[in-house]
């Protein structure tokens, strides 16, 4: 009998008001511990700080036993069918890019959702309470975090280093001043 394989998604940048919604998938085909040598348990990426987020994603990426994936929706897509399609639209991407052959089960996040076919389950707070979601999560901010940084060179003028297009006070008024840039979610600001 084969051994079920368990992927945990989790998403960042539901609530920004620019770039894309990013979600990572990871895969663990075996029992592990979610203990970092230095840091400790694993914890849900907003309570850790971006420094240990990055020990944590360098950790989890390279762990000889996970494996991840990553899927973005684009702001354009989210102002069509808005935010809760766009990023269930992401998770189904990840689990169809995975394609085990394998049986296997889903952990989601929340509010994400997959087709009846897929064997799934979301679970509020899922990022606290499964490990395998809290890696999810640690690995989709880092990869968003990192990838709004280098759009602040492209939009110099919104401070997306700073805030990473969330809807900090500095980043509305430059929504004001400068306008809605490229990457805005057009259907966020009001």
């Amino acid at each position: 009998m084969k051994k079920r394989i368990t992927i945990g998604i989790d998403e960042v940048g539901r609530g920004a008001l620019a770039g894309p919604v990013v979600l990572a998938a990871v895969l663990c085909r075996r029992r592990i511990r979610w203990v970092h040598p230095k840091l400790g348990r694993i914890r849900d990426s907003k309570k850790l700080t971006p420094r240990r987020r990055e020990i944590w994603s360098h950790y989890l990426r390279n762990h000889a036993v996970l494996e991840w994936w990553i899927a973005r929706v684009s702001p354009q897509v989210i102002d069509r069918i808005n935010i809760a399609r766009a990023a269930d639209r992401g998770a189904h991407r990840l689990v169809n890019r995975i394609r085990p052959r394998n049986p296997f089960w889903v952990w989601l996040d929340g509010g994400l959702r997959l087709p009846a076919h897929i064997p799934h389950r979301s679970v509020t707070r899922g990022d606290e309470l499964i490990p395998l979601i809290a890696a999810a999560s640690i690995i989709a901010k880092v990869w968003r975090d990192r990838m709004m940084t280098r759009l602040d060179r492209a939009f110099p003028a919104y401070g997306f280093s700073i805030h990473k297009g969330y809807g900090t006070r500095f980043h509305q008024r430059m929504i004001r001043r400068h306008g809605p840039s490229a990457i805005h979610r057009r259907s966020f600001i009001t």
